[in-house]
């Protein structure tokens, strides 16, 4: 279940982001992800992604100012995993060093893909699935 969240105070210390893309083949974190975003009043536009090639894709379309402020990514994928769409990401790490940041949402506890994750300047942070009001918060502040 979804708890409500303080909106009021949360927008007292951030300034709300205006695009994010949500990646994840989970229909239910998808979903979950999503709600979060909206009903907490984070985000303007939330687009969501099945598919990590489709987002790649609509990447690729869009010119710069309507690239998403953030990508909230999975990694564990069919057809293009997440650390397949990160690696074809930084081959245009210019595009969006500074446009854009990615937060990898994941149920894995493995150390190693943290660091790994690490590797990838336009990562700002491993978090574990399902996203809750307090990890989000964090991300926002």
């Amino acid at each position: 279940m979804v708890k409500e969240l303080n909106s009021v105070s949360l927008l007292k210390t951030y300034s709300m982001i205006e695009k994010a893309y949500i990646i994840d083949d989970d229909e239910v974190s998808l979903f979950l992800t999503s709600m979060l975003l909206e009903s907490g009043s984070y985000v303007r536009e939330v687009e969501t992604f099945f598919s990590a090639e489709h987002a790649l894709k609509k990447l690729e379309l869009e010119e710069v100012p309507a690239i998403p402020n953030i990508i909230f990514l999975d990694l564990n994928m069919p057809d293009l995993s997440g650390w397949e769409f990160l690696d074809l990401l930084s081959q245009q790490e210019q595009k969006y060093i500074d446009k854009c940041k990615v937060f990898i949402l994941s149920s894995s506890v493995d150390t190693a893909e943290k660091e790994k994750a690490k590797e990838y300047k336009l990562v700002s942070a491993f978090l574990h699935k399902p996203l809750d009001e307090d990890e989000l918060a964090r991300v926002f502040s």
